[in-house]
């Protein structure tokens, strides 16, 4: 009998844990404290270093996780992680929250997707139960509900609206869409305009890493680019003395918005032709690439960098993201993916596909941003060292020896940021920054592949025969992609970092004319 009587009690404690809180809407519009309170929500899973929407959602970092019942369980990509943790955030704080849940489009395509329908969340005046309004919410949103025109006010409003680049615009909270399918959430904003995101993955994993040429430029009307949360309002609720009831949404327009710009578009300086690839920027009067002008525009103008910093802090992100590559690749290789067949075919589309094996274990999307980084680092790189032979202002370098200091600051990194796989054989590999880097365009995204052509190595050890090879040869186009929406294949870019430090030519001194009659000269390097 009293196992019994415990046997109840201990289901009737775990019905009542599985009962999450209902939603009942307090406010009729986010302010300001809201907005700031989601982007400190979104910061604090940042920094956790949850690994999936479950870890994030289960992560001491979450101060509601005590109230969430049996919702922990859910998992999502990369699409859906914004709109979980806006829609989340909402439920636990009492904030209306309405969704665009039809478009007409695809992931893909040369035209905008046309927005058909939204949903918002109105209390009938019991409640709402909140778990089963998010995840009706999240059957209906995915990458497509992104690619709106960003300049563009149609009859539907869309959920985003294209911010000013500046302190404050770009915050928590904000979205990065890349057209190719991918979207990330900012999680952070440094003092020196860094944006750091986390984005979610086909195989639910969640990685960070630093906003820049990974997220390939496109033009407005696909929506590229930094979003913010368009506002709205709860109209015509009437307050039942717990919740506000009933109702039906408004949103701002974009020329309502404080903050709405498509500077990110049509860049800073004049541009007669309209053609967004013309599009240019400048920072002050000094002329920036986008990617450098979004950070200092983001920042308020802090313009002066430390080469040797910057090499440090771009190998660390460019090296979590190698790591995140690796659990990839591990995973297809756990689960015997490597070890199978190779179909007859491959996905049309390689970057975006609902077959089951390839969505879940195939990396194109993946390394095609891990070469834009790559690619974007070198550039970068080479830039502050051109401004430092000029002895550009921009340049803070207080060493005697900038060609030394990188080059052993590069070999340190370089050595600190490794990745070990087990062979096919069954040895451990060990491969430095330096080796990936040079293998990079030849990484192999197909998960039937073995080990080593899934990190470019074509070693004997490698047991694929002669028809995966055959798809090896095939997809080397694809492999050379960096920038996917142009499809460009020239072939593999140069990401030789230690090369391009190694090749600096010496700075030349600079003369100082001293005063005096003898107008004798001092050379100062």
């Amino acid at each position: 009998m009293r196992a019994f009587l415990l046997a109840l009690v201990l289901m009737v404690c775990g019905s009542i844990a599985a009962e999450a809180a209902p939603w009942r809407i307090v406010k009729d519009h986010w302010d300001e404290k809201d907005e700031i309170g989601f982007g400190r929500f979104v910061t604090a899973l940042g920094d956790s270093g949850c690994s999936s929407s479950q870890s994030c959602l289960r992560d001491p970092a979450n101060p509601y996780r005590g109230s969430d019942g049996a919702f922990l369980d859910n998992d999502v990509d990369c699409a859906k992680l914004p709109y979980l943790l806006r829609a989340y955030y909402a439920w636990k704080n009492g904030l209306p929250f309405s969704y665009v849940d039809g478009v007409a489009g695809s992931r893909f395509g040369a035209t905008a997707n046309r927005i058909v329908s939204r949903a918002g969340v109105i209390d009938n005046g019991r409640g709402l139960d909140g778990p089963s309004a998010i995840r009706q919410m999240l059957d209906s949103v995915y990458s497509g509900t992104f690619r709106t025109d960003a300049a563009q006010d149609g009859p539907i409003p869309a959920d985003f609206y294209s911010p000013a680049l500046a302190p404050g615009s770009i915050r928590p909270g904000t979205v990065i869409y890349d057209t190719n399918a991918h979207i990330g959430i900012v999680y952070r904003v440094d003092q020196a305009g860094r944006i750091y995101y986390m984005d979610a993955h086909p195989d639910f994993t969640i990685t960070r890493s630093v906003y820049g040429a990974q997220f390939g430029r496109s033009p407005a009307a696909l929506g590229w680019g930094l979003k913010n949360w368009r506002p709205l309002q709860l109209a015509g609720a009437r307050w039942n003395g717990n919740a506000l009831v009933g109702g039906r949404y408004v949103f701002a327009r974009n020329q309502q918005i404080r903050d709405f710009s498509l500077v990110q578009y049509r860049g800073t300086e004049p541009n007669p032709s309209g053609d967004e690839r013309n599009a240019r920027w400048s920072y002050n009067g000094a002329r920036l690439g986008f990617y450098e002008y979004v950070r200092v525009a983001v920042s308020g103008g802090r313009t002066d960098f430390n080469p040797v910093y910057e090499l440090q802090a771009t190998m660390r992100t460019l090296c979590n993201d190698l790591g995140d590559r690796a659990q990839a690749v591990n995973q297809a290789v756990a689960n015997g993916i490597s070890a199978k067949l190779h179909p007859s075919a491959i996905p049309p589309n390689i970057y975006s596909s609902d077959d089951g094996e390839w969505e879940a274990y195939a990396t194109p999307a993946r390394d095609s941003r891990l070469k834009a980084g790559f690619v974007g680092f070198r550039r970068d790189l080479a830039r502050m060292i051109g401004l430092w032979l000029n002895r550009d202002p921009r340049i803070v370098y207080d060493g005697t020896d900038l060609k030394s200091d990188l080059l052993r600051a590069y070999d340190r990194h370089s050595q600190a940021c490794t990745i070990t796989y087990l062979s096919s054989d069954k040895r451990p590999v060990r491969r430095s920054f330096d080796d990936m880097a040079r293998r990079l365009f030849a990484m192999s995204f197909d998960p039937w592949h073995c080990v080593e052509l899934r990190w470019g190595d074509d070693s004997p050890a490698c047991p694929d025969q002669s028809g995966k090879r055959r798809w090896y040869a095939v997809e080397g186009a694809a492999r050379h992609e960096v920038d996917r929406e142009s499809g460009a294949t020239a072939g593999p870019q140069d990401v030789d970092i230690r090369g391009l430090i190694a090749s600096m030519p010496a700075r030349a001194p600079w003369v100082q004319r001293l005063p005096g009659a003898s107008g004798e000269r001092r050379a100062l390097q």
